[in-house]
């Protein structure tokens, strides 16, 4: 369950620094993209944590344990293998999320920060205008939630 928050709160940290960073130059679209934040949330660390818990059990009414060393390592490593995985998950959403909404900030932008003025640009980039902009802004933002969802 440790390791699971851990991951958990090391993902939500890195994809809302992203966040953050792309609140900064695309303002609109923050709301949008606190989807990374969400999903690195470790429910698997829980739900895993539950069940072990359920199955112990408590010694009988003489003190004999019915609770086997079998069942202790078993347990451990079935913690160890959640704990790791939702870790290195969290870690993964974090650099995902962190990357994909700052590239969706620029891309949503056309690569032009809030503080320049509209009437300096040149009437066009390789996207051909603000609809090539977003269309592009939104292949992204679906790339970055498969890989999201996969790496969960």
């Amino acid at each position: 369950m440790i390791m699971s928050s851990w991951g958990a709160a090391w993902g939500t940290w890195r994809a809302g620094m992203g966040v953050c960073h792309m609140g900064v130059d695309h303002p609109k679209g923050v709301i949008k993209n606190i989807v990374p934040i969400v999903m690195a949330g470790g429910i698997y660390g829980l739900i895993v944590s539950v069940i072990i818990t359920q199955s112990i059990s408590a010694p009988s009414g003489e003190g004999y344990n019915t609770y086997s060393v079998y069942n202790g390592y078993t347990h451990l490593a079935a913690g160890l293998c959640c704990g790791l995985s939702c870790l290195a998950a969290g870690g993964t959403i974090g650099v995902i999320g962190d990357a994909g909404v700052r590239g969706f900030g620029l891309k949503a932008e056309r690569g032009r920060k809030w503080f320049w003025d509209e009437s300096a640009d040149e009437g066009g980039d390789s996207e051909f205008g603000a609809a090539g902009a977003a269309e592009a802004a939104n292949k992204l933002y679906v790339g970055m939630l498969i890989m999201l969802i996969f790496s969960e």
